[in-house]
Order: C-alpha cells, then structure tokens, then sequence
C-alpha cells in the first residue's frame, strides 16, 4: 500500500553526514547540488499480510512533485524489492483520489464499468499478476459526495435522497409522548423516554437503514417515501461488512473470504454493479459517466479484484484453500502508521525531511513483525478498529449535523454535576446524608452525567448506546436511541451505574490516605486497579457488546476493557480532582432534597446534573 505525505521544503544541515539535507531522494542517493529540487511530499510505502494480520514499513521517497506515473514506477520498484526476498505480491492498494486513479492506469489497470482490468503484470510481460484496491474510506467519502451534490438519484422506480440523512442527522431530541414504561410507575412517574439520534452512526450503515425505517413506520413526515434512501444504505452498507473483515471470528459479511461465503458475496457484488450502472441524476443523465463516477467505479474494481483473488489465490484447483482478511485492502493499517509518524514528528504542522527522517527511524526501531504485537507496523496500542472509526469520522452523522446546523452542535459539559457533592467526605451534605436511597440517586445522577460526557468523543455507536438506560423493548430502531431521562438527567445503563458504584465503594474503603497523596497519579492508579479488582469475577458488563467485541482484534485492549477504564476514571476524577471546588461551592441548606414516588430518589434544582452536550434541547 502506499501513501503520501506533506513535507515542508527546506534545506537543512547535517553535523552528523557534514552534508545538506531537504533534497529530493529517490533511492539512488540524495541529490545534493544547488540546482537540486526542495522535496515537497514523502511517498511512503507499507507491506500487510492478507492472511494474518502483520505490516512492515518498507521505505519512503523524497520528491518535489507526486504523479501517477512516479507512483507506478516506484511500485514496480518496491515489489521488485520484496520479490527478491521471497515475498509474492498480491494486491496493491492506494487513494481513491486523482494521484489513485493516474497511478492504476499507469500500471495497466483499466476502470470502466463494461470493460474492468482488475489487475497487471509485474514483471511486464511475465505470468505473475497483481490486483489493484482503492482504499475503501476514500470510496465511502466520494459515494457520500456524490448523493450530496446531486441530492437525489434515480433508480429504476426508486429515489436515494440525500435530504433523508440531513433530516435523520439533525432530527431534535424529543420526549416519547406514549406512555412509559411500566416499570416507571406510571402516569405520574417522574421518568420518561426521550428519542435522541446516535450522532455516532456511520452514514451508509445498517443503523441508518433501521433509523429511517423506523421513523417512517412512526409517521413523521420528513422521513415519508423513505424506502429508496433505505435501500441504497443497506446495499452500501453490506459492501462495506465485506471489506472489513479483520480476523477469523468476524460475523456475517465481515467474516473471511472463504469458499462457504463466496456465493454470498457474488450475488451482493452482481446486485451492486446492477444498481450502480443505473443510477441517474434528476436529469436523466448516468451517475456512472459523470464527474462524480469515481467512487461507484472504485467499488465495481475492488469487487472485481476480490473475486480474483478468490479464484487464484483463495480456492485454486489443487491447492489449500486460505482466507482472506479483507480489512488488508484498505489504507487503515498505513494511516496507523502515519498518525504515529506525524506525532513522533513533535509539531502539527509539515516536518522537514530531517526532522521525518529521525522520527521514521525511531519508530522502525520498535517495529515489530509479530502479528497483534503493541509496536506492530509502529501503531503503538492503537486498534485498527478504533483507526478505521476514526477515519470514517466525517462518514457519521454527528458529521453531517455539525455541516448543516453547526449551532445545534453538541458542546461538553463544564460543570459537574452538583450531586456529586452529596459524595464528597468532610461535606456538610456528606455528613448529615442518611438516606441511602438518596446515595444511590446522587451516584446514579452522578453516572449519568458521565455516560454524557463519554458520548461526546466516542466513535463507536455501539460502545454510546451502551452507556445509557434505554428502552430494550425497542428492536432494530438503528441509529434512534430511546433514552430514559429522570428530571431532565439522562439515566445510565446498569453496567455504567455498577462501576461508578464500586468506583464509589473503593474510594470510601481506601480514600482516608494523607492529603498530600490524594492528587498523584500513582494514587489514582491504585484506585483503578482495585475498582478492576472488585469487577473481576463478577456478572459480565455490557451485555450488548458480547458480539462487538468479535469486531476488532481479540485482545486485552478492546472497546469492552476501554470503557470500563474510562467510566472508572471520570468517576474518581469528578470525585476527587473537583471534590475541592464542589465543597466550597455547595454548603448544607442551599439545596432542598425531594423525595419523589417510585424507587429514585432526586435532588433538586437538577440543573448542573444535566449535561449541556445533547445536540438539541429536551
């Protein structure tokens, strides 16, 4: 796979070679002379395994000025490179950007819809062929341009509008006018459930599909005549599943590409190329000829390429039938590597070739080759399933609700919540609390604050609605979260009030330390450590993330062990490093407690105890 990266031109001095650097290097030495060209971007290059998942850094060039047909010709070259060491190429895999698409044809890769060259010789001439990718992120960005610039498109008797996601995105959290649930108490019960729209679901997923669906089925008028928008979001979204098989266990679509599922996915492939060479803008005119074709284009080639590597490499006569991790064709694993580049690089902006040069350097130095390793390919604890959500952040609908009503936009929470205060040892309102239905309510208010102050960075939509108690009566509603609400303050899921609550357990057991320890990290370490002490053993948390956890890789550092970590953080953080602020703030008398019917109790005013990051008001 390969990659490039900005680079700020300047000419620098080497005291270790006593030579100038900043030149342009295309592996044959630097050019070092005063007509020599300033290199103004890096090509890097990365090796991955298709069938475990390893990756190697293999090198970078300096150069003034990227083509496509630079880009072929130091392809050929790198391959030729690892050819010589026993390595077989099988696949490359770029950008599906102008640079992308000049370089595939410099190759002899030809996209077009009624004539497809998936692949090309290397050597030119030999019998070796090699299949060509575009990262699928970038193809979901161009899909995503394209209905956003045409608004609507036609499919035989079916219209995709873009307006449909726009209004889904921006749609205002609003308290369910049936009645509750029966367990609330009833008609007279404080709590009630509010619809709220997981900002966190990716654009083409089958949350979307289900969201859109479910508000048509509930009447609302802007998401009537639906079920053409429906329709091309969930064939976007199982292509996707497709290409993004990341280990042996996925489910589905993302399983690997073996012999068992291969039908499956022929008849998906078939049913998309149908669909996209139909496409047509509210003029009549083919989606797939215009200016904005190069996405469906990049799909229809990347099908293709997997089919035939199916055929020759999966499931060849008379040969072992492998598996192919699909994740592998995608530029995740290089973009890895780049944030860890840029961040050794120290600065935001454009390094120079030196200052690039020594960060590559230290991080091949921790490279390791071992599949699953913590510096393999140089991405440090990172997971490809949190890099690859990252990258698709402007794909969600938090995305398109900040482009379209950025005033609507969800804001963090500055404040804590004023309950927490009820928590505080030495409190004035600590210490005259008798109730214990009221300690369960302060935590409960206090949890709840912090599942709205994780919802606001995270980008996993399964992992955000865990955090909340919602209505499990509800099925397959997708993206729409009913959330339950008491006095305004979003309720936590159970697995979030359990944590808090041990959290809560464990700082009165090993809190009474001296003042001075209070605020060091390693103290803080020992509270974390024994919250993960008390959880051990215990009934698993977050039931609904049994199957996501098959998602990613299987390791210790999964979406399940990182928000058990963040819950428990907030927790004593809000506890402890406010626990000052919120003494001085809230003295005994200034609040009335009110004992509500039903099994909670609430302070009140709930005013602080209300996060102000939802993106619309109840």
């Amino acid at each position: 796979m390969v990659q490039d990266m900005s680079l700020q031109k300047q000419q620098e001095w080497d005291p270790q070679t006593q030579r100038l650097t900043g030149f342009v290097d295309l592996g044959a030495g630097i050019l070092d002379a005063d007509e020599a060209p300033l290199a103004s971007e890096a090509i890097i290059l990365m090796a991955v395994g298709i069938s475990s998942p390893w990756t190697a850094p293999l090198g970078y060039f300096f150069v003034n000025s990227t083509t496509g047909h630079l880009i072929a010709q130091l392809l050929r070259q790198t391959i030729n490179k690892l050819n010589n060491i026993g390595i077989t190429v099988l696949a490359v895999t770029s950008g599906a950007t102008a640079h992308g698409a000049e370089t595939a044809r410099a190759l002899g890769i030809r996209i077009d819809p009624e004539s497809i060259q998936c692949t090309f010789q290397h050597p030119p001439g030999s019998g070796h062929s090699i299949t060509y990718f575009f990262d699928i992120c970038h193809v979901l960005q161009l899909i995503r341009n394209a209905l956003q610039c045409f608004q609507k498109i036609e499919w035989l008797s079916d219209t995709v509008q873009w307006q449909h996601v726009v209004e889904l995105a921006a749609l205002r959290e609003q308290r369910v006018l049936e009645p509750c649930s029966r367990k609330s108490g009833g008609p007279g019960s404080k709590e009630s459930y509010h619809l709220k729209i997981n900002l966190a679901t990716l654009l083409f997923s089958e949350g979307v599909a289900d969201a859109l669906e479910h508000l048509q089925k509930l009447g609302l008028a802007s998401f009537q005549n639906c079920s053409g928008t429906v329709k091309f979001v969930r064939l976007m979204s199982h292509l996707c599943d497709v290409f993004h098989g990341r280990g042996p266990y996925g489910r589905g679509l993302k399983e690997p590409l073996l012999a068992g599922n291969y039908t499956k996915i022929t008849h998906l492939f078939n049913e998309a190329k149908s669909f996209f060479v139909t496409l047509t803008d509210s003029m009549g005119r083919y989606v797939i000829k215009s200016k904005r074709k190069l996405g469906f284009l990049s799909f229809l080639l990347n099908a293709e390429s997997l089919k035939w590597l199916y055929t020759n490499y999966v499931c060849p006569e008379g040969t072992p039938s492998h598996h192919l991790l699909t994740y592998a064709f995608s530029l995740d694993p290089l973009e890895l590597f780049l944030r860890a580049l840029q961040q050794a690089c120290g600065s935001n902006g454009s390094p120079t070739c030196s200052v690039f040069q020594a960060a590559y350097q230290k991080l091949l130095a921790s490279c390791s080759l071992v599949p699953g390793s913590p510096h393999s390919g140089g991405s440090g604890n990172t997971s490809s399933l949190d890099i690859s959500l990252s990258r698709r952040r402007d794909l969600t609908l938090g995305s398109v609700c900040a482009q379209y009503n950025p005033a609507c936009g969800r804001t963090l929470a500055t404040e804590y919540p004023y309950c927490a205060g009820l928590l505080l040892h030495g409190s004035a309102l600590s210490n005259a609390l008798t109730d214990l239905s009221l300690h369960a309510q302060s935590i409960t208010c206090t949890a709840g604050f912090i599942a709205e102050q994780l919802a606001f960075d995270l980008q996993c939509e399964t992992c955000l609605a865990s955090l909340f108690d919602s209505d499990e009566s509800r099925l397959r509603c997708g993206s729409v979260l009913y959330v339950k609400k008491l006095g305004g303050v979003s309720l936590p899921s159970a697995s979030v009030y359990h944590i808090t609550s041990i959290s809560e357990q464990v700082l009165n057991q090993y809190g009474k330390v001296g003042d001075d320890n209070k605020n060091t990290k390693l103290w803080h370490l020992f509270l974390e450590q024994k919250v993960f002490q008390e959880l051990l053993g215990e009934s698993p948390l977050f039931p609904t993330l049994t199957n996501h956890l098959l998602d990613g890789e299987l390791g210790v550092n999964n979406h399940y062990t990182i928000l058990v970590k963040e819950i428990t953080r907030c927790y004593l953080n809000i506890r402890t490093s406010h626990a000052k602020h919120l003494n001085l703030k809230y003295h005994c008398g200034r609040h009335r407690l009110k004992r509500l019917k039903g099994k909670h109790l609430s302070p009140l005013p709930l005013g602080n105890c209300q996060s102000s990051q939802t993106h619309t008001g109840s």
